[in-house]
């Protein structure tokens, strides 16, 4: 068998980092983990060809060489997993779909052509659909009743298949699942609320693999929660530690966590110690009654600020999502949400009107409710909320475009940028997070230039620029080359923040226009009644 995997487009979004990738010379930020480790779960005597989509085109000769084409796709990605099904269908392909989006919604994917749905977790589901191949089945749809597998029986994923160069960070996962109850969430959904690990082993593996390859830049730790079960992540942690000393340093590692992070001294310490250098936080909101309504408790039992400070005083740097447009939430959580960042020295914050996901708590209810609204396309930073909330739609559209226009200007983040570092020289391992020393190369060099031309000599920023950089050669020099890459996420940011507020106005133009002809319908029914009575 000749398998062609395809991973689908991604629309711009907050995460995309188009113009911070260009800086770098790089073409994505992440790499499909999900799709190498499906090569790695199919027999190892299939062909296997790996395309992204994100930064390259099929050629006609990967289209002729598939015998059949898998994909895999997140709901933001829905539109060009479409596309490829019916374009692969079109060159009488037989397809292949799995992934978060498709074991969602798997009606979609089937009308667009798709032949298999190899839904849930494809350490159970893909055997079941090797199985229907070796049956000559020409359809069929896997699904693991409820099973949840084992982690530690996973393979080292295949990255040989992935283009090293295209990518910014690599991605690695140790755990899968989440141990609380958001409503909107739906990780626990796909993977459930036992959070399941590999073995130490198994994640240094995987590393030791990397590095043989020739992998020596950022690697991501995809886990939803990482720390969702720290008995477990303290044992990698203790393993991890010596091996990144014997291979001095080949790797930095970022993550995801929840905000009880903070209560965990000594997990914070040690992933300092393996070179962790930052950590994505789902705050969400500082309305602790937008927090206990949406069940996300854990943000409710210290102080958010606090525990923000604690991460970054450990030598994490912290990043954090935010939300708005929660059920009872009163006016004015867009400026509340901006205070939160600025007092806490957060300089990237992915800020999101809510969305309910398909079979989420949080989904499920608005539906009895009668309050999902149908129509939208992708789920994103720049597409209106999916239901009707509890406050006018045009007051939470309004709010969350003035947030996001204050929380990227550029004086704001640069001087966020500024006083996290200054927190981070102060930690107590800040050389510790530093890989192997490296040879300075032009590839490094154009970057740091380009951002100090920029936001040093070109914008109104310019003496802040000098002045906060002199500040952080002063009091953190060792991560002086870690602030420019923070402060090159601006020139991503700064473009962004303009489509989030073009796309969302157009939008809810067309929202209230619907809006006001419905009404004139309704008035107009409601009249031709009262003539006929």
């Amino acid at each position: 068998m000749r398998i062609l995997l395809i991973y689908p487009l991604f629309p711009q979004s907050f995460w995309s980092f188009e113009k911070t990738l260009a800086l770098m010379n790089r073409k994505v930020s992440l790499p499909p983990l999900g799709l190498v480790t499906v090569a790695a779960i199919l027999p190892q005597d299939w062909e296997f060809k790996l395309v992204d989509r994100n930064f390259r085109q099929i050629t006609e000769a990967e289209w002729a060489w598939a015998d059949l084409v898998i994909l895999s796709a997140m709901i933001v990605q829905k539109q060009d997993l479409l596309n490829q099904i019916q374009e692969a269908k079109q060159r009488g392909k037989a397809v292949a779909v799995g992934g978060p989006y498709p074991t969602s919604l798997p009606d979609e994917a089937k009308a667009a052509g798709a032949d298999y749905l190899i839904l849930d977790e494809g350490e159970i589901t893909l055997p079941m659909f090797v199985e229907a191949i070796e049956r000559g089945d020409t359809g069929g749809v896997f699904r693991s009743g409820g099973e949840k597998p084992d982690v530690s029986r996973t393979p080292i994923p295949r990255f040989d298949l992935l283009e090293f160069d295209a990518y910014m960070d690599m991605s690695v996962q140790f755990s899968r699942g989440c141990p609380f109850q958001c409503e909107f969430c739906d990780i626990i959904v796909l993977y459930g609320r036992k959070p399941r690990t590999k073995t130490p082993a198994q994640l240094l593996a995987e590393l030791e693999r990397l590095y043989e390859l020739g992998w020596r830049r950022s690697i991501f730790m995809v886990d939803d929660n990482f720390i969702g079960n720290k008995r477990n992540v303290k044992l990698l942690l203790k393993e991890l530690k010596p091996w990144m000393v014997k291979h001095d340093y080949p790797f930095s590692f970022t993550t995801e966590a929840s905000v009880d992070l903070a209560q965990d001294r000594e997990l914070m310490d040690m992933m300092v110690q393996c070179n962790f250098g930052g950590v994505f936080l789902g705050i969400e909101t500082p309305d602790a009654e937008s927090l206990t309504l949406t069940r996300k408790y854990q943000n409710t039992r210290d102080s958010l600020s606090e525990a923000v400070h604690a991460i970054m005083q450990s030598g994490l740097r912290v990043m954090a999502g935010f939300i708005i447009g929660f059920d009872g939430e009163k006016q004015g959580a867009g400026d509340r949400i901006v205070q939160f960042v600025e007092k806490t020295a957060i300089p990237a914050a992915i800020f999101s009107m809510l969305q309910a996901l398909p079979d989420t708590a949080l989904w499920h209810r608005l539906n009895k409710e009668g309050r999902l609204r149908s129509g939208l396309g992708n789920i994103n930073q720049t597409t209106l909320m999916n239901f009707v909330p509890t406050r006018p739609l045009e007051e939470i559209a309004g709010e969350y475009v003035e947030a996001f226009w204050k929380l990227y200007e550029p004086a704001r983040f640069l001087d966020r940028t500024y006083r996290q570092f200054l927190i981070l020289g102060q930690a107590k391992y800040p050389r510790i997070r530093q890989t192997a020393k490296k040879k300075l190369t032009w590839a490094m060099i154009r970057p740091l230039l380009i951002v100090c031309w920029r936001q040093g000599i070109v914008r109104n920023t310019r003496w802040q620029f000098w002045r906060n950089l002199y500040g952080i050669y002063q009091h953190y020099r060792s991560g002086w080359k870690r602030y420019l890459f923070v402060c090159a996420q601006l020139e991503h940011l700064l473009e962004y923040r303009q489509i989030v507020k073009e796309q969302i106005q157009s939008q809810l133009a067309e929202y209230l226009a619907a809006e006001a002809k419905l009404r004139e319908r309704t008035e107009e029914s409601e009249l031709i009644k009262n003539n006929a009575q």
